[in-house]
């Protein structure tokens, strides 16, 4: 047996043969030469990229019909040069463009032709750049129409190129946040017309159309009445280090940037995302990614749909009709998408098997980060995922994949309602040894169906999630998950602290939840710990040997089927030096989070 090695520098060239000391320049060529080897391999493959800043042009996707996949026992490994070592190469997959050209105006405000580029995230000098926003909404009196808004303040004509503006609605329903654009702004000395982009207004009111009974109100709920949050206008800019794309003329866009402190024109690396796709596999096996950074990556879906009409987790409006969902008498009904569209991400893998993605780092993307579809006996270990739009990882349909021991942090920072984890009917998925903080809701959600069984989700440490949105929780199961508790859900061994807003869970059950074991797992400063009466109803539950500051309403009275036995309530004010001393719960503290590290 004998390996094959390639190797690619910044400083090579696509026409050498790619050894060591006459590398390749591109992953592109060195793919190229991978696929020319793996027919006839007697050895694993193994490319090693330098240190380097490798901007792809298209994305890098691997097939197994065009010769990417390891054979005959064999794998076919992309990694950073000496991974694993503490000469371990820095090595960047960037789907960004470097802006330059700029000018600078009298109100500091740098400004750059972009062509056609919508950036919806922009790095600077390897630090994310926000949009330009207005965090207290419309100005005036605020009404809402057919067809937008009218205000009685005339500020808003003043706001120029009116159709780059987008609305944030949070909370449009406790777990949603909306987005939707402008399409023109109007009026007279008066008031203000604002128009929305259609057919996405309408869609969002046949969507958000719902009503909450309860304390004994009368059902009213718009969450569209009005925004909250304006984005993307240069009348905003007045935060160093925010930006906005104005785009008055069609296919000469401007950037407008302002400067932090310290930072100088055309001394500054500013870099647009422009891929949509950094990675992407389909069908492809026995191919390892490791070490690598994968970044400035966007996603233009609201541009082309004219917002992003979010449900739940990944899921959002995009086709279809409305499902009006009746929440009883005295609760009221919402609406949900009838066919829900998930939210795509920037490294995604399709109906793979035996694939490992080991200690790469996703960051500044502008989608989710990791999605695996449809596949088999994958392995995501060791990586960090952090300022990304959407979800961290997200693992659909699949069978035996594995999520342990990665850092998910500062996600859902666009889509508030994403998730950190997301699991989708999908068997024999491990989530383990993972450790998520500052997460705008959900921390880890299983959503279970008829090919959900043999979830673990073991030992991982959950903290201050639940940062925006409402209705949530630190980890989140829905659903059935499998057909009996042998072969169900088991979460066990968790740490979950600060679930931030209110109306929170720390272990949340919830939407016909079946099949599910929760043992020996602690929860610290949630609104409640657990929830035992949901619609519909969960069945066949158990809450055994958990250790929470706070006893769960309804506690000696839960459903038929849900067991809820041996847990223990420590005082809030003392619970970390309480539960320290049991020695159930200071083996609890001791295995959750990522394994070998110092702590």
């Amino acid at each position: 047996m004998s390996e094959i090695r390639f190797f690619v520098s910044p400083d090579g060239s696509d026409d050498w043969p790619g050894t060591a000391d006459r590398p390749f320049a591109t992953p592109k060529a060195a793919q190229k030469a991978v696929r020319a080897a793996t027919a006839t391999m007697t050895g694993d493959v193994i490319v090693s990229l330098t240190t380097g800043v490798y901007r792809l042009d298209e994305p890098l996707s691997f097939a197994d019909t065009e010769g990417d996949s390891g054979s005959s026992g064999f794998r076919v490994i992309y990694q950073a040069r000496d991974y694993g070592t503490a000469d371990q190469a820095n090595v960047e997959l960037s789907g960004g463009r470097e802006i330059t050209g700029w000018s600078t105006g009298d109100d500091g405000v740098w400004t750059a032709s972009i062509g056609d580029l919508s950036p919806r995230r922009l790095t600077v000098d390897g630090k994310p750049a926000a949009r330009a926003a207005r965090a207290d909404g419309l100005p005036g009196i605020v009404t809402k129409t057919a067809t937008g808004y009218v205000t009685d303040s005339i500020e808003p004509q003043s706001w120029p190129d009116p159709s780059g503006l987008e609305f944030v609605y949070p909370g449009v329903y406790p777990w949603s946040e909306a987005r939707l654009a402008v399409a023109s702004i109007s009026g007279d000395a008066s008031s203000t017309t604002i128009t929305m982009t259609q057919p996405a207004f309408d869609n969002a009111k046949s969507l958000y159309d719902a009503k909450w009974y309860g304390a004994g109100g009368d059902g009213a709920w718009d969450g569209l009445a009005a925004p909250s949050t304006l984005e993307n206008n240069v009348a905003f800019l007045t935060e160093p280090g925010t930006f906005a794309v104005r785009r008055t003329d069609t296919g000469d866009h401007v950037l407008h940037y302002r400067p932090r402190p310290g930072e100088k024109i055309n001394e500054t690396s500013v870099v647009a995302p422009v891929l949509e796709t950094l990675i992407s596999g389909q069908g492809v096996h026995d191919l390892v990614l490791r070490g690598f950074t994968f970044t400035d990556a966007t996603w233009s879906g609201p541009d082309r749909t004219g917002g992003y009409l979010h449900y739940h987790g990944n899921a959002r409006y995009e086709r279809g009709d409305f499902q009006k969902i009746d929440l009883g008498a005295d609760v009221g009904y919402v609406h949900v998408p009838s066919e829900p569209v998930q939210l795509p991400a920037n490294v995604n893998l399709t109906s793979v098997s035996r694939i490992s993605l080991e200690g790469n780092h996703f960051t500044r993307l502008g989608a989710g980060g990791l999605l695996i579809e449809d596949a088999t006996d994958v392995g995501i270990r060791a990586n960090v995922f952090d300022e990304i739009s959407g979800s961290g990882i997200a693992v659909h349909t699949s069978t035996r994949v594995a999520v342990e021991d990665n850092l998910v942090h500062h996600i859902g920072t666009e889509y508030r309602g994403s998730p950190a984890v997301l699991v989708v009917e999908s068997a024999e998925t491990s989530v383990a040894h993972n450790e998520i903080h500052d997460a705008p809701h959900n921390g880890i959600v299983i959503t279970g169906g008829e090919r959900a069984k043999g979830t673990q989700v073991i030992s991982n440490l959950v903290e201050r999630s639940m940062g925006k949105l409402m209705d949530g929780g630190g980890i989140y199961l829905s659903a059935p998950q499998g057909s009996s508790f042998a072969g169900g859900a088991l979460v066990r061994g968790n740490v979950i602290r600060d679930v931030l807003t209110s109306y929170n869970f720390g272990l949340y059950a919830d939407y016909g939840a079946a099949w599910i074991t929760v043992v020996g797992n602690i929860v610290h400063r949630a609104d409640t710990p657990i929830v035992l009466q949901v619609g519909p109803p969960m069945e066949n539950v158990a809450f055994i040997g958990n250790f929470w500051d706070a006893l769960p309403d309804g506690y000696d009275t839960p459903p038929e089927t849900v067991t809820v036995a041996g847990n223990t309530v420590l005082p809030k004010e003392s619970f970390d030096e309480a539960v320290r001393a049991d020695p159930a719960g200071a083996d609890i503290l001791a295995r959750a989070g990522r394994r070998g590290l110092e702590r």
